[in-house]
């Protein structure tokens, strides 16, 4: 799959806003600073589609961007310490409406190839399986580790969260690591949901 242009389309801060879209939708999830925007401008070749920032839980609102083929949604970011219980209230019921109310063709879902998952990582599993989503886990930031470090870390990270070894890819945004991989598991998503269409 070839990204030709990626656009971004709009933001939304509450359920009733959620967007209908007449293209296969891509969510991708992740807690506060495990690099989203990064990795949403790595998919579509450009440096400022998605605002990346130094500072954890920038992402509020749930941003669609069109990618063509697709639409990416790229929502809040979880377990940012720093905000009141309330806040965190408020965009834990965000992301869950989200999840459970949209048809969603795969869910990219990001931790940090350097640190273990955390409780609201394994939360965020335990929510892709109980709403049946298909999902692949990125692990990001794999530049930082030196290459015989990353396939031993895949593995621990894939016996925490309980899933498979080809369910977790290793990505670099600054080092472009794993894109391909990524888009042709974003493809095959897709043809999936085209075949079950055609079948029907």
């Amino acid at each position: 799959m070839k990204i030709k242009e990626a656009t971004f389309i709009t933001s939304v801060a509450s359920k009733d806003k959620f967007l209908k879209v007449d293209k296969p939708l891509i969510a991708i999830c992740g807690k506060s600073n495990v690099g989203k925007s990064s990795l949403i401008n790595m998919l579509a070749n450009r440096k400022k589609l998605a605002k990346t920032s130094v500072t954890p839980g920038r992402t509020r609102l749930i941003n669609y961007f069109d990618f063509g083929d697709f639409v990416l949604a790229d929502l809040p970011g979880y377990g940012f310490a720093k905000v009141s219980k309330e806040e965190k209230k408020k965009w834990g019921q965000l992301l869950e409406s989200f999840l459970a109310t949209q048809d969603i063709k795969l869910v990219l879902s990001l931790v940090d190839i350097r640190h273990d998952p955390t409780g609201d990582d394994k939360m965020m599993i335990d929510y892709l399986y109980h709403y049946a989503l298909p999902f692949i886990l990125v692990a990001t930031k794999a530049d930082k580790l030196p290459k015989t470090k990353v396939k031993p870390r895949l593995k621990e990270i894939a016996t925490s969260l309980c899933v498979g070894i080809g369910d977790l890819t290793a990505s670099s945004a600054e080092k472009a690591i794993g894109k391909e991989e990524i888009l042709e598991k974003i493809e095959q998503a897709i043809l999936v949901e085209q075949e079950q269409i055609e079948e029907e």
